[in-house]
């Protein structure tokens, strides 16, 4: 097997598994995705909720996996915040004061390039340039300073944390495909999502936790479906999915008891399911015998975790305060930003936020400033609560949509009432903490914030970036489905060796 295999496939689905099995993928695994599929192996006693072979090796796979991370980790954990909907970067953070004598004129032609755009505007007779009508501040940053739109004054105050990334670009123009891109590596849906490989990659941190855990808020302006597959795990093993956390009384659907059993009943009922699940799994073989009861496992142990976890009352007033006046109002972004800080200090390897409502074809003036309103505090005080609590240098942060917003207006034009199209040739992300340069900006774009002037960066680069930061090569993380060897950044990608430190 070559060194830098992670895993083949048996022809044979049953026998290939059950040769590759290890202890990650069954039982660290499982914690990836509570709903997920196979896992197997026979659980011995399972009266703590861990199987009785933990730390057993069985084959070179999992001297494979053991061996992971590739190099030393600068970051042991990942929280992505995704803006569903693509916010305009012409609004937020691409600063280009002298679009304001440009107003209502024409973009320049020799500034398209034939370009290809939306059929939402590809029928307009005119493409007049549309400035923004926010004002922009300078923040202290490592460098000389960085200009943020007014909307993001607490952001701005942690800008000696941040890198911006100014030059990010992406092939696709579209939601559905652009969002796939950003969590696959690929347009076409079904591959696994970051969140997956570095579940399968790492591993978990704590049993008793999803490895991989997804929170949604929903937005006021127009919202694109957000599929599970944006969350799921393609080929790769399921238990390696996301698990969604929901807003109110029951963050996890069917984990709580029904009235009149109780957690000693629970008990008694899983020691059961376990014992007739081994008689049956000797006799069949069948992964999926003990998967089912590896899940059960999982979901006693959360039926503990869970409630404890989105319990704000050890909090101080200064953390919920900080956070924001939504903190406490569930699925909020606020909350879901405290929560995000909670998973990762319980040694969750991957929490994903995404916030709904950036799609502002019309009516953007009225809209981002909602959007932004709704977000700024509480990420903000995300990165600052990281920080005091020593987590921010070994976490990494992500802030992005899946492209950007174009500098000439969608629909009708005024000065304070604007749309924007679609935009894939650049716009602004963020990272901060996990090896990452704090305080500088990296990449730089022509004077309408519609093409990339210095250093673009693609997304296969991006990830291959926030691998690296990982202790993964983004060369080396490799699954072999149906004969042909997969990874995130599929054939492409390069480090991004300026922002890292």
């Amino acid at each position: 097997m070559p060194e830098n295999r992670i895993r083949e496939e048996s022809h044979d689905p049953l026998e290939g598994y059950l040769r590759n099995l290890t202890r990650r993928r069954f039982f660290g695994g499982v914690a990836g995705g509570l709903l997920g599929g196979m896992g197997a192996t026979a659980l011995g006693s399972l009266a703590d909720g861990k199987p009785a072979f933990a730390g057993s090796r069985v084959n070179a796979v999992d001297e494979i996996l053991a061996s992971l991370p590739h190099h030393a980790p600068k970051a042991k954990r990942v929280i992505y915040m995704h803006m569903e909907g693509a916010p305009s970067q012409l609004d937020l953070y691409d600063h280009k004061p002298a679009l304001q004598e440009r107003f209502d004129q024409d973009l320049p032609a020799s500034i398209r390039n034939g370009q290809r755009i939306t059929t939402m505007t590809s029928g307009q007779n005119r493409f007049p340039v549309a400035p923004t009508m926010f004002k922009f501040e300078r923040h202290a940053n490592n460098e000389d300073g960085v200009m943020l739109s007014e909307l993001l004054p607490h952001t701005g105050r942690m800008a000696k944390d941040i890198c911006f990334i100014k030059s990010m670009q992406t092939s696709a123009i579209n939601h559905e495909p652009g969002i796939t891109f950003f969590q696959t590596g690929s347009e076409i849906p079904g591959r696994p999502c970051f969140g997956s490989w570095m579940s399968y990659g790492l591993g978990s941190m704590n049993d008793d936790l999803p490895t991989f855990v997804v929170m949604i808020t929903q937005g006021i302006g127009n919202m694109q479906a957000l599929s599970a597959r944006f969350w799921g795990s393609g080929f790769l093993p399921s238990e390696h999915q996301g698990c969604k956390l929901r807003a109110g009384r029951d963050a996890v659907l069917h984990l709580r008891d029904p009235d009149g059993v109780n957690r000693e009943d629970r008990r008694r009922m899983l020691d059961l399911a376990a014992h007739l699940n081994e008689q049956e799994f000797s006799e069949s073989l069948d992964p999926e015998v003990n998967a089912r009861i590896a899940q059960y496992e999982m979901a006693y142990r959360m039926q503990m975790s869970v409630p404890e976890l989105t319990d704000f009352s050890d909090e101080s007033t200064d953390t919920l305060e900080m956070y924001g006046p939504d903190v406490n109002t569930p699925g909020s972004f606020a909350a879901n930003c405290l929560l995000a800080r909670r998973l990762s200090e319980r040694g969750v390897r991957f929490v994903q936020l995404y916030m709904r409502g950036w799609d502002q074809h019309g009516n953007l003036p009225n809209e981002i400033r909602a959007q932004a309103k709704a977000v700024d505090q509480p990420q903000a005080a995300l990165l600052a609560d990281l920080k005091r609590r020593g987590l921010l240098d070994e976490t990494l942060v992500l802030w992005a949509g899946e492209f950007g917003r174009t500098v000439y207006c969608q629909g009708q034009l005024a000065r304070d009432n604007y749309g924007r199209d679609h935009h894939p040739r650049c716009f602004t992300v963020w990272l901060a903490g996990g090896g990452i340069k704090p305080g500088v900006s990296y990449g730089k774009t022509d004077d309408f914030s519609y093409n990339v002037e210095e250093n673009p960066v693609q997304v296969h680069d991006l990830h291959a970036t926030m691998l690296h930061q990982l202790g993964l090569d983004h060369e080396k993380t490799i699954y072999r489905h149906q004969g042909r060897d997969y990874r995130l950044t599929d054939v492409h990608g390069k480090l991004i060796k300026d922002i890292m430190t």
